[in-house]
């Protein structure tokens, strides 16, 4: 048994008037939105997220040259990828020497923790 269904056509509006009201409002300002959308961002790449995770179970500083090994491309595409991790505030470095020692910005995963639960 099918049941009948009217379907009336949509109107148009006139112009300057919304068509229909929101289902929901967004609660999130759009300065913190675009910050979140820049963390998932550096996150959304299969390399950069294990690099969070191997920087986060580390307790602190860790050279990159211990790094490399762990994945299967060049040091200077490491670095890239570390330096968008950078740019999104993800993880920061200090220099000593030759090398740069990289670790997890904490609040910055908390705040995006924060906002998806």
């Amino acid at each position: 048994m099918n049941p009948e269904l009217t379907l009336t056509p949509k109107q148009k509006s006139s112009n300057g008037q919304p068509c229909c009201e929101p289902v929901v409002y967004p609660d999130v300002e759009r300065a913190h939105a675009e910050r979140m959308a820049k963390i998932a961002k550096a996150l959304g790449d299969p390399i950069r997220l294990t690099l969070v995770d191997v920087l986060r179970k580390h307790a602190g500083k860790v050279c990159v040259c211990e790094l490399v090994p762990l994945f299967d491309v060049s040091q200077s595409t490491l670095s890239h990828h570390l330096k968008k991790l950078r740019d999104a505030e993800i993880v920061d470095s200090e220099r000593q020497g030759l090398w740069a020692y990289y670790y997890v910005n904490s609040e910055e995963l908390e705040e995006l923790s924060a906002w998806l639960t």
